[in-house]
Parts: C-alpha cells; structure tokens; sequence
C-alpha cells in the first residue's frame, strides 16, 4: 500500500459514488470498480497539500511533471461542484506556476529546494528543479489547466498576479525560441547519456526561422529529431488563445495583442512547414526535413482536438488521424492482443494505455467503448493502466505506478457514462 498524503473527504467520495454508479451502469462493474480504485489513487497519493499548494507526482517518480500533473487531475475538473476538488485544484495551478517561475525551461520539479535531480551530472540546475528539458507543452499545459478551471468553475480568481507574469514569460521565451539558434540561452547536455544530449553541443540540430517556437524535447521526454515538434506548435496556438483571453480579465490589452500575434506566426508556420499531403508531419526543420510519426505521449498528432484548437472534425485531423492509426506510422503495433501506438521511449512492440485511451477520447463512441473494453483488457492483472505494454502480452510492461495513464482511463469512462 502506498501511504495516503491526501485523504478523500465526505463530498469528494459521495461524488465519486455517484460517477461509479453512472459507469458501471455505462460500462459494467468492472470499469466503475477500476474507476474509483484510480481515481482514489490518484487524489489520495500523488497529491500532497503544502499550505495552500497542491504538489503532484507522477506516481513511481518523486518529482512533479507540469505535463503530468495538469493530464492527472483531468477527470476531476468534472467533479468541481465539490469544494475540496476546486480547492485542490486551485492549490495545483498555485504550485504549476510557481514552478514556472523558478526556471520556464524546465519540465519537472521538486516540492521545496532540496537539489534532487534526475541525473546528479545535470548542470547549473534550480534546487528546486528536478529536470531541465525543455518542452513546449510544459508550459502549455498549466495554461489550459488554468483555463479549464475557470471555464468549470467560472471563477478566475486563481488567475492571480504569479498566472500574469508567469504568462508574459511565456510569451517571451517562445519569441526568443523563434530565433533558437542565435537567440537563446538554452542548451542541453548529459555526458554519460548521449540520447539525452541535444546535438550541436547541446543546441539541437539547425533549423530555419519559420514563425514556429523551437523546442529541445518532446512529451515523452526524448530528444526531438527536429526542432520544431508540430503538436507542440499546435498547443502553443492554443495557450496563445487562452493567455489572450487572460489578458482581458487583467486588463492588459499589450500581452493580449502580443499573444494574438505569436499565435499567428505559430500557425502560419505550421501551416507552411508542418504538412504533407494533407496530414500534420510529427517534426520538421523549417529547412526541408519532415517527420512522418507520432508518439503516444500528449501532446500528439492523435490529441489535437484535446490539446489544440484543432477540432476532431478537422479534414486535416482525420487524414492524420487515418494514417497514424495505421501500419504507415512507425509507432502503430499490431499483435494478437492489442494495437494501437507506442513511442521510442518505450520498448518494440510495446504501445501505450495513454494513447488507447486518447484513441477512445477522440473517436465517435463506438471507438470509445472498443479502446476502454482493450484498456481493461490489458492492465495485465493489477487493475490499474501502465506506460507501455507489449501488444501480444500485456504483462510485460513499463511503470507499474504511472497516474496520467490511469487518469485519461478515467476520463474515458467519464465520457462513456455522459453518453
């Protein structure tokens, strides 16, 4: 048993009976019985309250992902009629933002200074800092949280004075990541890990200045082959589009219009760079070199309609949708138990429960209800969903303890049951 650093209260639990209820009538007892044993796991010990913050591991490691976290309290932003879930939500985009502030270039973080890292060699790091790479959708993951919140609850007032400045940095480092390579400061180094290194000591592969934002790695924490990761670019657009909205409650008409613009630039580049016969290229250079792929991790080409503006009706969306769900894709496993997409984080044939439940997320609900029947099919015996598993043998898998997957599980549930 894992200890519990934040117990359920009464309305909490009254609220999640209620949702079991409309799941196992939605799904059988099997998906409401897996539905609250992860959701319970999820609130009760990834989450801890550090005064009025919420920290949030990603389950079997000791740091706070800003991707993870904000992906691990998805489900429960549909739960925002309780007072303690908004209470601890709001304690979660308290201590995403305070993150922010301590390095934008990071990507993971500790819950006070203690100067633990992933890699001990990792240089010039923030105590407060567990990784430094740099990723896109770290930063735009705590804007949507922050949206989200306040579209559920209509209520901005966590939209406070760290949120404003914490967006105008943002906006900043993605204007200084338009010019990378004769602009920016970031650079990315692990002499006794050479798959973690950037190229060009440490600056990453030569790209062109196209509009587009540059990023060192991708959702999955591997390097990117290229610089500009297209749905990295996508959810960029998007945050722009929320900051923007931000800036009207603040009152601050210049980063509303700042926003606007890079959001532009952003998606005229995508627009330019980014596509090949009709579908969304996975990563480019600017300079000619596409990437033909898309990985398991959110943002993917798969999760645009949950992490961009572009919508799952998108005839863009659909012709890229077609072809990743397929053998073209380089990531898409067939096997006698299971298909779907995997990553070269993960082993061979290994596909990820992440991106099953994605699948189900953004399909009509025929699709949605196949991925969660394969989702329960292949927790391989321990009633919670996993990193990546292989696709003929759901026992092999990577990371027993990993919440993101088990939260977008159960987000998919949600959906089944509000059918």
């Amino acid at each position: 048993m894992r200890p519990i650093t934040n117990p359920a209260g009464p309305g909490l639990v009254e609220a999640l009976e209620t949702w079991t209820a409309r799941i196992a009538t939605a799904a059988g007892p099997s998906a409401a019985h897996m539905f609250s044993a992860m959701m319970l796991d999820t609130w009760c010990t990834t989450m801890s309250r550090i005064d009025d913050r919420t920290f949030v591991i990603t389950g079997d490691i000791p740091a706070m992902w800003l991707r993870d976290s904000s992906a691990q309290v998805l489900p429960f932003l549909s739960l925002v009629d309780v007072p303690e879930v908004v209470d601890v939500l709001r304690g979660v985009v308290r201590e995403q933002w305070r993150c922010v502030a301590l390095d934008p270039y990071a990507n993971a973080f500790n819950a006070s200074d203690t100067g633990a890292h992933y890699d001990a060699d990792d240089l010039e790091l923030h105590p407060g800092v567990w990784e430094r790479k740099y990723e896109i959708d770290s930063l735009a993951f705590p804007v949507q949280l922050a949206h989200q919140l306040w579209q559920a609850t209509g209520d901005s007032s966590h939209l406070d004075d760290a949120v404003h400045a914490g967006c105008r940095d943002i906006v900043a480092l993605w204007r200084t990541e338009q010019r990378h390579e004769d602009a920016s400061p970031y650079a990315h180094i692990r002499p006794a890990h050479p798959q973690d290194t950037l190229g060009q000591d440490g600056r990453g592969t030569a790209v062109a200045i196209t509009g587009m934002t540059w990023s060192g790695f991708r959702p999955s924490d591997d390097a990117c082959a290229f610089g500009y990761n297209i749905p990295a670019q996508l959810m960029a657009v998007m945050a722009l589009r929320m900051i923007a909205e931000f800036a009207d409650v603040w009152k601050d008409p210049t980063l509303g219009a700042d926003a606007e613009a890079l959001g532009a630039e952003i998606n005229s580049g995508v627009e330019t760079h980014g596509m090949v016969e009709g579908r969304f290229a996975y990563e480019v250079d600017g300079l000619g070199n596409q990437l033909c792929m898309d990985d398991a991790n959110m943002p993917s080409l798969l999760s645009l309609p949950l992490t961009s503006d572009v919508t799952a009706e998108d005839r863009r969306y659909l012709a890229t949708r077609q072809w990743i769900l397929s053998p073209a894709n380089p990531f898409y496993f067939r096997g006698s138990v299971a298909s779907g997409i995997g990553s070269p984080h993960t082993p061979e044939r290994y596909i990820w429960h992440i991106a099953l439940a994605v699948q189900g997320l953004t399909g009509d609900m025929q699709e949605a209800r196949r991925c969660l029947e394969v989702l329960m099919a292949t927790d391989g015996g321990t009633g919670r969903m996993h990193e990546g598993f292989h696709v003929d043998d759901p026992t092999q898998f990577t990371r027993e303890w990993f919440s993101w997957a088990n939260s977008m599980a159960c987000a998919l549930m949600m959906r089944i049951a509000s059918d």
